[in-house]
């Protein structure tokens, strides 16, 4: 029996012994201290006193390892975070203090790598926030972070990414094929997140908007580097309908870039596999930028009937018919598709009148001289419904005003035809046919 007890006081020594190397493993030679101080500044940062924890936080990041505890340099990020804060105006101390915060998160991803995502998406965020005036520096920082984690990277620090890049690019300190590639790259791990819910669905769909609207306002890429860079991914999947929509939408908003393969096969695949009033409205980008103006015609008129279509939509659609069919020299179809697109959307009623005014104004008539010039009273009363309806555009309308009014007939030859001034008139001829008010000139 006293065997037996001496054996277990044996063991329980050598336990005690184990934990004591153990502990100071962990806290390192002078773990007594490292303790102390650990707990010193843990109490007051739980009080959010941050003041009294930072000289017992800088103790216990002195006396003990970096690996000894996870939350010492995550809470020493904070406590960096508020010193940066204070001392936003003291651009040489906020300089060595955001080294020394960059210093702790690439501790806490060598010595604590299960929380390495979490730690440089953080990382990347305080970069983007106190980094702006070193934009190079920056840019340099959020695209390593992102070469890290790829897919993990949180979505908004793409569009940090390329919003940095593009304010280098306008001052000339980087070229255009960086933002392509940084494009390119933020696209593919955009496109491959596996988001949770729906709500985070709808964010990171909502970052993928605005990551291609940044860069398509940015007019980095020629339809030449557009061309260049889209074939390849084409070619290594031809039915992808996401990058086809992508394709559309960026070559649609670049100069001249619709006339070229990429954006034909792109355009055909998402009107085949999905079609909408927005995939015919593109096939009649195409086939209007190829001059076939009965395939323009017939794909954006589907545009208007498709039933994903609103009448604002379709009031947008019929100006930009009447344009193209004016352009064609198809001046009835023109006037009648410019009527709609005042009737379904007032947003666009201003230019629509503008629009059949100068009809008019163009319209000739035959017959007698009251005749000939009747055109020019209605051309006028459009421009004043134009002027009306987008005070906008009333300079340019009252332009065309001054330059009809000059061919008003004169008073005493209308008074040849018994035609006065404010009488009701009605003026048909090319077609087209109104109501108006006879005016004259001395």
């Amino acid at each position: 029996m006293k065997k037996f007890i001496v054996l277990v006081a044996v063991a329980v020594m050598s336990m005690m012994t184990g934990s004591k190397v153990s502990a100071q493993g962990k806290y390192g030679p002078d773990s007594t201290e490292c303790i102390k101080y650990l707990s010193y500044y843990t109490e007051y940062y739980k009080q959010k006193n941050y003041e009294s924890a930072l000289p017992n936080w800088r103790k216990a990041y002195h006396y003990c390892p970096p690996s000894s505890r996870y939350s010492m340099l995550s809470d020493g990020s904070t406590l960096i975070r508020n010193l940066i804060k204070d001392n936003r105006n003291n651009p040489i101390y906020k300089a060595q203090l955001l080294d020394s915060l960059m210093t702790l998160y690439d501790q806490r991803v060598e010595y604590f790598p299960k929380y390495k995502v979490s730690s440089l998406n953080n990382k990347a965020l305080d970069m983007y926030n106190y980094m702006k005036d070193e934009p190079m520096k920056l840019l340099e920082g959020l695209t390593q972070v992102i070469s890290q984690i790829d897919k993990n990277t949180k979505p908004n620090i793409f569009i940090f990414q390329i919003m940095t890049a593009i304010d280098l690019y306008q001052i000339g300190l980087i070229d255009p094929e960086q933002i392509i590639d940084i494009y390119n790259t933020g696209v593919e791990y955009l496109n491959i997140m596996t988001p949770k819910n729906d709500t985070e669905r709808e964010s990171i769909d909502k970052v993928k908007e605005d990551f291609e609207q940044l860069f398509i306002d940015s007019k980095v890429a020629s339809c030449e580097n557009l061309i260049a860079m889209f074939t390849p991914r084409v070619e290594k999947d031809p039915e992808n309908i996401d990058l086809a929509k992508n394709i559309v939408k960026i070559m649609s908003s670049s100069e001249d870039c619709i006339n070229n393969d990429v954006y034909l096969h792109a355009v055909n695949l998402m009107y085949a596999k999905e079609p909408s009033a927005t995939s015919a409205y593109y096939l009649f980008k195409l086939y209007s930028g190829m001059n076939d103006y009965d395939n323009a015609v017939k794909f954006l008129e589907e545009a208007i009937s498709a039933e994903d279509s609103d009448s604002l939509t379709d009031g947008d659609y019929y100006y930009q018919l009447a344009l193209y069919q004016l352009q064609c020299r198809n001046t009835l179809k023109a006037y009648e598709s410019a009527r709609m697109a005042a009737e379904l959307n007032p947003e666009f009623a201003g230019k629509a009148y503008l629009l059949m005014g100068t009809i008019w104004g163009s319209t000739v008539c035959q017959g007698n001289d009251i005749e000939k010039r009747s055109p020019f009273w209605v051309a006028v009363d459009f421009m004043i419904k134009a002027k009306n309806a987008d005070p906008s555009i009333a300079d340019e309308a009252n332009d065309y005003i001054r330059q009809y009014s000059v061919y008003y007939p004169k008073t005493s030859e209308a008074f040849m035809y018994d035609i006065v001034d404010g009488q009701s008139y009605t003026v048909s001829c090319g077609g087209l046919k109104a109501t108006t008010t006879v005016r004259t000139q001395n």
